[in-house]
């Protein structure tokens, strides 16, 4: 089920959440246990089949938690590391089956040239973050540090149906004390105002602008798949038509994640702070799938040592860690290069601070200048990964930004704009002037890309805007001009733009982080 769709929006979370207060007010195990069943059934309504594989995997990762609990208070080190190995073990065994096994078996097969073959395997959605979501409570009750066992409180924390099919990527200690709280359990108009306003941004975001874009970004990916030489406009105009759709794409679930939670009175991490701000790409991962970052920083970077042990090796870590990320989103040698590319970009971020230090440069606030062109480095430096990312194949990637760099000839139009002789020496470099034309389908596709990309670097935020009312679990910063607030004007804004995205919902499109 989509929260994009008329079942959705008019019949499940209407009478999910109907369901569940009215049962609140009698019992909260009750009113959990409602929740929990509606979330199963939010999942099945993909695939039943695969409700008995996410109901197997909990009751697991339940077992496994409760006995390293049981060893860790014993002080037992030895058993109690042998079953955290065994937990992850079968956890990402379960993974690599159902996400990795057609992508390693064709790739093993292409290398030493058998006609090995197994059937495609469906990939039953959101089993990439509830396995880490799990992962990360098997590791922190090793650690001692999960301390309530209802099981119906973990049940709704591995599968409440905001976060199950692309995150946020949760921490027990974060949800199940909210699941805990009597107050959860009761409506809250002022929960109500909020979550409906977050909904609203998040499904405006995605009907009415990722959607809208999507057809460009489609059409010049598909070309540069079919083998079509692109020009220099139209592999910049497809590039910045995705990483604009991806942006709002993945910003407007997670404002409509956040928003559906707020209803039911229980606040999600941060997820999504405008990453396309970022003045670097440390800052950007700061930004972007905020809470994917938190779970390869803390189960995987730091276990590899972090920086605790010289340049070198913590070098060699942010390229693991970035490799995994990558191949983490999906199964194909795309991906990886995607998270080989931003691990280089890391190295180079670290080693240039590292650089800086070393020849005693504060390590202050940049200026401004120095903040435009590190995030315009940054964005530009972004985009080419997301080709990587998007391309079906690497020869189609490689096509593409053999477009972008002008090897294939960069023509440009407005040869008048060009004064004082600039414009004889652009085409002694190779760059020519004449019509810049897009294929059939882009006439517009620049005036798209202009005002997502204005939205994107001078609009405040969901969180900024919301940031008085605290809808997210950390605090999110201020806005100083635009800030909401339960008043006629912004019932007014909220409506409107919920009413304009609801019709523009006939086409049923899923968020792009479904497929990871």
């Amino acid at each position: 089920m989509l929260f994009n769709s008329y079942t959705f929006l008019f019949l499940f979370l209407p009478v999910t959440l109907l369901v569940f207060f009215r049962l609140g007010q009698y019992s909260r195990s009750l009113a959990g246990l409602w929740m929990l069943g509606a979330s199963l059934f939010f999942y099945a309504w993909w695939n039943p089949a695969y409700v008995a594989l996410l109901l197997a995997s909990i009751l697991f990762n339940y077992a496994v938690g409760r006995a390293l609990a049981r060893e860790h208070s014993r002080g037992r080190l030895g058993i109690k590391r042998a079953i955290l190995a065994f937990g992850i073990s079968a956890d990402l065994g379960l993974l690599a089956y159902f996400k990795y096994a057609n992508f390693f078996v064709s790739s093993a097969s292409a290398w030493m040239g058998n006609a090995w073959h197994v059937d495609p395997i469906v990939l039953p959605l959101g089993i990439s973050f509830f396995t880490f979501t799990q992962i990360a409570f098997l590791v922190d009750a090793c650690r001692g540090e999960v301390k309530e066992s209802n099981f119906i409180h973990y049940g709704l924390f591995v599968t409440y149906f905001p976060h199950l099919i692309a995150g946020p990527v949760l921490h027990h200690k974060e949800m199940m004390p909210q699941f805990a709280r009597s107050s959860t359990y009761r409506m809250h108009w002022e929960n109500f105002s909020v979550g409906l306003t977050l909904f609203a941004f998040g499904l405006f975001k995605k009907v009415v602008l990722a959607d809208g874009i999507s057809p460009y970004a489609n059409a010049v990916f598909a070309a540069a798949s079919q083998g079509r030489l692109l020009t220099f406009p139209e592999a910049w105009g497809g590039a910045l038509a995705y990483t604009f759709q991806l942006y709002f794409d993945f910003s407007g679930y997670t404002d409509m994640a956040l928003g559906m939670s707020c209803l039911i009175g229980v606040k999600l991490p941060i997820n999504f702070n405008s990453p396309y701000k970022a003045v670097n790409i440390i800052d950007f991962w700061r930004r972007w799938h905020m809470t994917l970052s938190r779970f390869l920083r803390d189960y995987l970077y730091f276990p590899l040592g972090g920086n605790r042990r010289g340049p070198v090796r913590r070098y060699f870590n942010l390229m693991a860690t970035m490799l995994l990320g990558g191949l983490w989103h999906g199964a194909g040698w795309t991906f990886v290069l995607w998270g080989g590319l931003h691990g280089m970009y890391l190295v180079v971020n670290h080693a240039w601070h590292g650089l800086r230090a070393y020849m005693g440069y504060p390590a202050g606030r940049p200026s401004r200048m120095g903040r435009m062109a590190g995030t315009m480095t940054t964005f530009l430096a972004v985009v080419i990964a997301w080709v990587c990312f998007r391309a079906p194949n690497l020869h189609t990637a490689q096509g593409m930004i053999a477009s972008m760099v002008g090897l294939n000839g960069i023509t440009l139009p407005g040869r008048a704009l060009f004064k004082w002789g600039l414009a004889d020496a652009m085409e002694k470099l190779g760059i020519h002037f004449g019509p810049a034309t897009l294929f059939y389908g882009l006439e517009h596709i620049w005036l798209w890309i202009a005002a997502l990309w204005a939205l994107a670097w001078f609009a405040p935020n969901s969180q900024q805007i919301m940031a008085a009312y605290q809808p997210t679990l950390e605090q999110g910063a201020f806005n100083r001009w635009l800030r909401w607030s339960p008043n006629g004007f912004w019932l007014t804004v909220v409506v409107v733009i919920l009413l304009y995205a609801v019709t523009r919902m006939e086409k049923v499109s899923e968020f792009l982080y479904f497929q990871f």
